[in-house]
């Protein structure tokens, strides 16, 4: 397969072929958000949010299996979830010069990316296979000390532990917001962020252990230039500004799902129909 040039070598061809920088247009944003594979990525999410909540199911109402899978699937839409990260991730990028990001994603070496994070996260659904990846990971300091620092390289140039940390408070405080509106729950403000705040460490330790074994599997076949060439990109303004976007955009997803789980928990937990 043929491989692009380092970042900054890209960088100095693509400035020699396109207009200076300016606003992002419709278009240009609608290539990009297909060029991420967020389309995919979505449906992989209401894949892993229907297996979450039916583990919400077990743990709230064990005796009630009936009706809950389908309000579940009402809220995992793949249409409104689209729709909800478009509006935020357009809105962040609408001032942003995307040229270099449809650039790098429109390059041999950025489909392989993609393919790789996608085909990963879709691998990730089996317990055994996730459970293999962090075997793997948990031996890489040994195998591969310089393959390690490279990933936690790239995850602190992204500060991916940090915003999936807050996107998960975030979220665990929307889903709670959802239980006390619901009416099933009798829960204060200062009572929800008490116990959202407890799960901090938790989650911080989820994030870590999930996030490293899937980036060491996604990027596994890609060689340390090409590592350092998407991590080049991220530092870029416009890898910043992506960034920014995708974490905007997610934002939203998880926090109105979350919500709406909660929500409809709390009222199933009644019995009310839903």
């Amino acid at each position: 397969m043929s491989r692009i040039a380092p970042l900054t070598v890209l960088a100095a061809t693509v400035a020699l072929t396109v207009t200076p920088a300016s606003s992002a247009t419709q278009a240009e944003l609608d290539t990009l958000f297909e060029a991420i594979g967020t389309p995919e990525l979505i449906a992989t999410m209401r894949t892993e949010g229907l297996e979450q909540s039916d583990e919400l199911r077990q743990s709230m109402f064990p005796e009630r299996a009936n009706g809950w899978r389908p309000i579940a699937s009402s809220i995992y839409d793949t249409e409104r979830m689209e729709d909800g990260f478009r509006t935020a991730f357009d809105q962040e990028l609408s001032e942003s010069d995307v040229t270099p990001l449809l650039a790098f994603f429109a390059s041999d070496l950025g489909r392989e990316i993609i393919s790789l994070e996608l085909s990963a996260r879709e691998a990730l659904l089996d317990d055994d296979v996730e459970e293999a990846a962090k075997e793997t990971y948990a031996d890489l300091a040994k195998r591969n000390p310089e393959r390690q620092k490279a990933l936690e390289g790239f995850v602190d140039a992204n500060d991916l532990i940090e915003m999936n940390v807050a996107g998960a408070l975030n979220a665990s405080l929307a889903f709670y917001r959802g239980l006390a509106d619901g009416g099933s729950f009798d829960l204060t403000e200062d009572v929800i962020l008490r116990d959202v705040w407890e799960q901090e460490p938790e989650i911080r330790t989820d994030t870590v252990d999930w996030m490293m074994p899937y980036l060491a599997m996604a990027y596994e076949p890609l060689s340390a230039d090409e590592l350092a060439a998407y991590e080049a990109l991220s530092l870029t303004k416009a890898g910043r500004d992506l960034n920014r976007a995708l974490f905007s955009g997610f934002d939203v997803v998880f926090n109105r799902l979350s919500y709406s789980l909660g929500s409809a928990a709390s009222r199933f937990v009644q019995g009310d129909d839903i």
